[in-house]
């Protein structure tokens, strides 16, 4: 088994497009989204307290000033958001029992939001006070102190690198194992194997092996390339690197099971792309590679969940950024064990010797 694992992995580093796809295109996006930084673009999402003052004029108002946009969620969900710097500020208005003006107008925000953005806002609630009817003063009052949580600054890199991480191990999952077990079937290599004292579960261990030695390798590599250049973020350092290390392997042994049913379940080297991307592709579009899957409707974001390139996201999101480990990500370590047990299952049902 060793004696296969150590040709196999050999034969991997020699192979370019093995190099390229699980290296070098992951490394090129992290490199491109990195360099794009963060200061090209800002957002004014907003929410409103728990217990603001729906009654009163300002908040009317404000509902509907098209520059604002308000996130509507707990208020826990939204401390959390503005911890991260996911949205700008949190709005509470309330009624002065005394006095003038009659309400007056207070805002949260962190140190990881942009300064600049408060400004805005700041400024966009002057005009709508200025605009109120009546005597401006007397409606309302903007508090000047304003109240900071804490909070880590959310890079870009900090979502854009767990998604490539996910789709460097996906791709060489699905497309490196289906391309290399279909290969040694087809040039009798694996029928010769099972005619040796081997044991058959001791060939297709030490093939795998080398799969996930060299993928590992990978991770590693970006991960270094994302901390070292970008400042990824490892809320807890190396005990953080061994959490993501631990979900990448995961990860990796899950994707490999698909690959496993399109080597055996595909006739010629030809059809394996296309069989291999009805899975790969809709995970790479839609699981939270680039861009949030709240950008999609809501009918879409079901399936989205469904997928387990989706769960290693957020997982990997959640313990890189928010120092969840394996054990608190339950839920996602869970539907990736589902989706493993399913994939094995067909798996083993399909898989051929020649």
């Amino acid at each position: 088994m060793l004696s296969i694992t150590k040709a196999s992995l050999r034969a991997t580093f020699r192979s370019p497009s093995a190099v390229v796809f699980s290296i070098g295109f992951p490394l090129i996006f992290i490199l491109v989204f990195g360099f794009i930084g963060n200061d090209g673009s800002f957002s004014l999402d907003v929410g409103f307290a728990k217990n603001v003052d729906t009654t009163s004029p300002v908040y009317s108002v404000l509902k509907n000033v098209l520059v604002l946009n308000f996130i509507n969620k707990p208020d826990s969900i939204l401390r959390q958001d503005l911890s991260k710097g996911d949205m700008t500020a949190i709005i509470d208005i309330q009624k002065n029992q005394t006095g003038t003006p009659l309400y007056s107008i207070h805002l949260t925000t962190s140190n990881a939001v942009n300064g600049r953005n408060i400004q805005t806002l700041q400024a966009i609630l002057n005009s709508v006070v200025l605009n109120l009817e009546g005597n401006s003063l007397r409606m309302a009052k903007i508090d000047p102190d304003i109240t900071n949580i804490p909070g880590r600054v959310y890079k870009r890199i900090d979502f854009i690198l767990p998604g490539q991480l996910g789709f460097s191990l996906l791709s060489a999952g699905v497309f490196g194992v289906a391309f290399l077990f279909f290969n040694l079937r087809q040039q009798l290599v694996l029928k010769r194997f099972f005619a040796t004292p081997i044991r058959r579960s001791y060939i297709v261990l030490g093939e795998a092996i080398s799969r996930v030695t060299f993928q590992m390798i990978t991770a590693i590599i970006i991960i270094g390339v994302g901390t070292t250049l970008f400042h990824f973020t490892l809320v807890n350092g190396f005990s953080t690197f061994l959490q993501i290390m631990a979900l990448s392997f995961l990860g990796l042994i899950v994707f490999m099971g698909f690959g496993f049913i399109v080597s055996s379940l595909s006739k010629n080297e030809s059809s394996i792309p296309p069989f291999a991307n009805l899975f790969t592709l809709p995970q790479f579009l839609l699981a939270g590679t680039f861009f949030p899957i709240e950008v999609f409707p809501k009918w879409l974001q079901f399936f989205c969940n469904l997928l387990p390139l989706t769960h290693f996201n957020n997982a990997m999101r959640n313990i890189s950024f928010e120092g969840a480990n394996l054990a608190s990500s339950w839920h996602d370590v869970g539907a990736l064990l589902i989706w493993g047990v399913i994939m094995y299952a067909v798996a083993i049902k399909v898989f051929k010797w020649e």
